[in-house]
């Protein structure tokens, strides 16, 4: 029992050296990435594996997105339908249409340009009682239905050259405005389909394989980016008032060069020795937890699960 004691105590115990720094025991713990994506498919292609160090923004996975493809398009032929009208609307008629309004004015300015000549004869032959009363009235009449009829016409010509009505221009627009909506959603599920790195890191496992069913929001891979790479180690109640968050410290392990990291969290509260270093001598000891980060560079040189020593400054 008393070997027990001795083996167990330095763990979190300050080890017993002469002059040396204070030292404690750890252990690295990393707080993974589970990469998933908002839609559901068969998983098409898997461009990492487990243990290799991507990118931000380096392709991860994609899944099959035949569907979601079709959809971005008929969303796309949508838009362009939709402009289309609005266009139409806001030009008038078609040149087809305006160009038969033009020449039916044109036709009758003709008919009553020869029903007013006409029409002065019949006044002068009226004059020296060389024609009836009532031939005079139809052809009085008669000039004045066809300047009537030219002023119809230019009237339909002049609403042929103009613009639809407000109201539906602005109903088109909002049609456009909806159509434009619907192939930013469809764009949105098509890019949800393929996945890349939201950061650097290591791919720490996969959990599908290519050609499996992938449900959505199920994580496809776990990444451990080097910032959330930390360590944890345990101090006594009298090493506490030493210790300062932003505090430099060294870690070391067996097989890795000295790594520099800097305190960030210091518990508030106590807790008892944890079962890793338990012995029934230290089993009522309380002690305060504290974890240490190192830098970017310097994250995935360590891995979760291993043991270090923790050397303060």
């Amino acid at each position: 029992m008393k070997l027990r004691v001795l083996m167990s105590f330095p763990l979190l115990a300050l080890l017993a050296c002469d002059h040396a720094a204070p030292t404690y025991q750890g252990y690295v713990e990393g707080e993974f990435v589970s990469v998933a994506t908002s839609q559901s498919g068969r998983l098409d292609r898997l461009s990492v594996s487990r243990g290799d160090t991507v990118t931000s923004g380096a392709p991860l996975f994609a899944l099959e997105a035949a569907n979601e493809t079709a959809a971005r398009q008929q969303a796309s032929d949508q838009v362009k339908a939709a402009e289309s009208a609005l266009a139409d609307l806001k030009q008038g008629k078609r040149p087809a249409e305006v160009d038969a309004a033009r020449a039916q004015v044109a036709q009758a300015e003709a008919q009553a340009r020869n029903l007013a000549s006409q029409l002065a004869r019949d006044e002068a032959q009226f004059k020296l009682q060389l024609i009836s009363q009532s031939q005079m009235d139809q052809s009085r009449a008669a000039a004045q239905s066809q300047a009537a009829l030219v002023r119809q016409l230019k009237s339909q010509l002049a609403v042929a050259l103009l613009p639809s009505r407000v109201d539906q221009i602005r109903a088109q627009e909002a049609q456009v405005a909806s159509a434009k909506a619907a192939l930013a959603q469809a764009e949105w599920k098509l890019a949800q389909k393929s996945v890349t790195a939201p950061k650097a890191g290591l791919v720490e496992d996969t959990l599908y394989r290519e050609g499996e069913w992938v449900a959505s929001g199920a994580p496809v891979l776990r990444l451990l980016p080097p910032a959330n790479v930390k360590v944890r180690f345990f101090v006594p109640e009298t090493a506490l008032a030493k210790l300062r968050p932003g505090e430099a410290v060294s870690l070391r392990a067996d097989g890795v060069p000295e790594v520099p990291a800097r305190i960030t969290f210091i518990a508030t509260q106590a807790e008892f020795t944890p079962p890793i270093i338990y012995s029934e001598t230290t089993r009522t000891k309380l002690v305060f937890m504290v974890e240490a980060r190192p830098a970017l560079e310097d994250g995935l040189k360590l891995h979760p699960g291993q043991p270090v020593s923790v050397v303060l400054k």
